[in-house]
């Protein structure tokens, strides 16, 4: 990897801006720094003597969390809940998902955007092992973890937004299935991004910058600041914003690809670029409280953001490490903006919550498509039917007339999605509690996918659609309606019960246009099979036009034992599930919802006088007729249940005050995921898992033997670890009137399948344990923080995940690999005000 003198240019182009804030910090705040220590100083013995005894009695404070509709102490949840509060998120540099994920040892992810775009953006989110390797395409299953900012769900159909993080709260995670309460997309879990609310009782403000630099990459920076503004007595207004520029680190290397076919050559000179995959990004908070009297607040909140992503995070090991040989554009530019309205007030004694919202996100990408032809030439012969004057009678093309057969993508997503949820809860203090509500949400997505080979002809074409070999118009749209209650009774001051439903309706549907032109490349796709002239998003016609709808309920009950104030163990059964879908290719049926069902028992104590707090679950999850996603023929996703699958867990989490200057935290999670009936690639003629398959196994829909299972009974489920871990390190002494500290953090995650399927695994490749070390330092004095750190400080390269414009022994394989980014070194100054 290089820094050119043009890259180094551009890096240090931007240097200015975080340059400027942290010389007007110093400028503005420099006599009230004076002042400060002046007075510290005067005061400095008898707050030395004040302090003495506070050092030995230090201990971990109480954490209030809401994951159950209702604020409480972490301690008393008799769930698998971790809460990263804010001081920890700010010791761990966290900025977005990355960052945060390594904390929480039941979470996994992928990338999304169904091979269009593979960068920031763009998540698939896992908890528990409940995942199937699914690529995250738009046409593909919902997510099975739900992702919540505030009251209101973030999650899209393609994979949550990744929240900027800073004047954040808290982030709760919530392992195994909260479906009674969150409902669809919370089937293995749910993550909870709490923000600071506006506060009247009176005027503070932050700024912070931070300039980092990725070695043999680029120099990336961030600016944000904060005001808390009382605009009343019972009123007030909270500004966030942030600007950031994440740098690059993988380069697309000069090069050329040679079509067997046709002989042609691709060079990609015109896009030859170091450390190309860059993001800028740019976003805003503003949320306004206002009192109405001493029970009922209003709470609206607006928030953006707009985020210019270059290049792909994902580099081709058979070009380089931290390299690409890329022809054609790559980016996304995602803009979105929610609109939220929390009102909270009292009826009688009951609690009553209203939460709205609405989410616009529009993303318009490109990708490099060059894999997908090449190994389709290669294999297939594709390139000699790919020219500028194809023949349609003797379907064929002269070979004067050969054009470059690389495809690359433009496309178009447009995401909108409104709900709305009201719910009562009883006083807490009452024996008898309750929690009731209904919810209603609605998602639409607009799907424009243009596959371009340049200089096609005419009769080639999409019809309308220059260029255009295959078209993707379709607009998607999911319903959820539910009716859920929670109920808990104190059987004895020590021994409560909790019992919970939600009635569930789904309705989805999806209609629009996918295929090729009317040149006979496809009998099964295209404009061949239109039924309908209907131009959804401009398509010369339709040919796809489903509809699927379910209603069912799930369950919980747990029961929860007080051992003294500070013990607890508690034992659940509970239920998730996720709503079923329409295939786009015509002669696969429908996929149906899946569910899982959760046996757990669990424990939160705290010990040495709060210094110590220990909790941890072990847990046993059954998956039925899971959501299993893959390409297919043509590149074209398919969602196919797959029989069944069971996951076997533990969780064990510790945060201990050793000394008042020292703190340890960490969390370990074990998982045992593994299929417990063979996958065997098909369905029976009514649509129902097969549940074995031999060698010789008739398939009733092709009519041809099998060889076997795709995936044996036994197989581990892809994406997650064995086991996955953190281990954190503070120690934090006074230096004069201020404090200094030094951090060491370890995060280890073991070694993952990268794909259901046997043979597509084989192609793909296991994704390889790793661990990484973060190493940070700084000193706070009075209103002012300087910190520097470092990311990766080995410089490990990591497999996070791995993907292929085309996995499967039909078409080839070329696997990319998604890495942590190289060792990053970074200095920060904030101050609050």
């Amino acid at each position: 990897m290089r820094i050119t003198k043009q890259s180094r240019g551009r890096a240090l182009a931007r240097l200015p801006l975080a340059v400027a804030v942290c010389v007007a910090l110093q400028a503005t705040g420099v006599a009230s720094a004076q002042d400060a220590a002046t007075a510290q100083q005067a005061t400095a013995p008898a707050q030395a003597a004040a302090d003495a005894p506070q050092k030995e009695a230090k201990t971990l404070g109480a954490v209030i969390v809401t994951a159950q509709k209702r604020e409480e102490n972490l301690q008393a949840v008799p769930i698998s809940l971790q809460a990263i509060g804010e001081a920890q998120l700010e010791q761990h540099d966290v900025a977005d998902f990355d960052d945060y994920a390594k904390l929480i040892p039941s979470l996994s992810y992928g990338t999304a955007g169904g091979g269009v775009f593979s960068g920031p953006g763009f998540l698939q989110v896992y908890m528990r092992g409940v995942a199937s390797g699914g690529d995250g395409n738009h046409s593909g299953s919902q997510p099975s973890v739900g992702v919540y900012l505030d009251e209101q769900p973030i999650t899209t159909i393609t994979g949550a937004l990744d929240i900027h993080m800073y004047d954040i709260a808290r982030v709760e995670a919530l392992a195994g299935p909260q479906g009674t309460l969150y409902g669809a997309s919370s089937q293995a879990g749910t993550l909870r991004i709490i923000t600071n609310k506006p506060d009247p009782s009176g005027f503070s403000a932050n700024v912070s910058a931070e300039v980092n630099a990725i070695k043999d990459g680029g120099i990336g920076h961030v600016v944000e600041a904060m005001a808390n503004i009382p605009t009343g007595r019972r009123s007030a207004l909270r500004l966030v914003g942030w600007q950031k520029h994440d740098a690059g680190y993988v380069d697309n290397v000069r090069g050329t690809v040679t079509f067997p076919t046709s002989g042609i050559v691709a060079d990609n000179a015109a896009f030859a670029k170091d450390d190309y995959n860059e993001a800028d990004t740019v976003g805003a908070r503003a949320a306004l409280r206002i009192e109405l009297d001493d029970d009922w607040t209003i709470t609206p909140t607006l928030m953006g953001q707009h985020q210019d992503a270059e290049g792909s995070t994902g580099y081709d090991p058979s070009v380089g490490e931290f390299e690409v040989k890329h022809g054609y554009p790559e980016y996304s530019k995602d803009k979105w903006m929610q609109a939220a309205l929390t009102v909270q007030g009292k009826v009688g004694n009951f609690d009553l919550t209203y939460a709205y919202s609405h989410l616009s996100r529009d993303v318009d990408s490109a990708a490099d498509y060059t894999d997908y032809g090449f190994w389709y030439d290669t294999l297939a012969g594709y390139g000699a039917y790919m020219c500028s004057d194809f023949d349609p009678v003797s379907f064929s093309c002269d070979p004067a007339t050969y054009v470059n057969p690389s495809q690359h993508i433009l496309a178009k997503d447009r995401y909108r999605t409104e709900s709305h949820e009201l719910r009562l809860a009883s006083p807490a203090e009452n024996r008898w509690r309750v929690v009731g509500g209904l919810f209603w949400q609605r998602q639409r997505h607009d799907i424009f996918q243009n596959y371009l080979v340049d200089g096609l002809s005419a009769v080639q074409q999409v019809p309308g659609f220059d260029d255009t070999i295959w078209l993707t118009a379709q607009q998607r749209v999911d319903r959820d309606q539910a009716v859920f209650g929670e109920v808990s009774f104190d059987i004895t001051p020590r021994l409560t019960a909790t019992g919970g439903m939600r009635f569930f309706r789904s309705d989805n549907s999806l209609v629009g246009f996918f295929g090729y032109g009317d040149w006979g490349w496809s009998s099964s796709s295209g404009v061949v099979v239109c039924f309908d002239d209907r131009q959804v998003m401009g398509a010369p016609c339709t040919n796809l036009d489903k509809r699927v709808k379910e209603n069912d309920s799930i369950g919980k009950f747990n029961l929860s034992w007080k051992l003294d104030e500070d013990r607890m163990l508690y034992a659940t059964w509970s239920q998730g599930y996720r709503p079923g879908g329409i295939n786009r290719r015509g002669t696969v049926p429908p996929y149906t919802s899946d569910y899982l069902t959760n046996y757990e028992f669990g424990w939160k104590t705290a010990w040495l006088d709060h210094r110590l707090v220990f909790n941890g679950a072990v847990f046993r999850e059954d998956w039925k007729d899971f959501q299993f996603s893959y390409l297919g023929l043509n590149g074209l996703t398919e969602i196919r249940n797959a029989n069944q699958a069971r996951i076997d867990g533990a969780e064990l989490e510790l945060q201990w005050q050793a000394s008042y200057n020292f703190m340890l935290s960490g969390g370990v999670a074990w998982y045992d995921a593994r299929l417990t009936e063979d996958y065997c690639g098909f369905n029976d003629a009514d649509g129902n898992p097969v549940s074995t398959c031999p060698p010789g196994t008739i398939n009733p829909i092709t009519g041809d033997p099998v060889g076997g299972p795709q995936a044996p009974s036994g197989t581990r489920l892809p994406i997650t670890a064995r086991f996955k871990g953190n281990l954190t390190g503070r120690y934090a002494w006074d230096v004069g009137a201020g404090e200094a500290y030094v951090q060491g953090a370890l995060f280890h995650q073991g070694k993952r399948r990268a794909d259901l399927r046997t043979e597509e695994n084989a192609l793909l490749g296991d994704l390889d344990a790793y661990t990484l070390f973060d190493l940070s330092a700084g000193f706070a004095r009075g209103q002012w923080k300087f910190d520097a750190f470092v990311h990766n400080l080995f410089d490990r390269k990591t497999e996070l995940t791995k993907f292929a414009e085309c996995a499967t022994l039909t078409c080839g394989y070329q696997p990319y690999i998604v890495s942590t980014p190289p060792r990053t070194i970074g200095l920060r100054v904030s101050k609050d005000f």
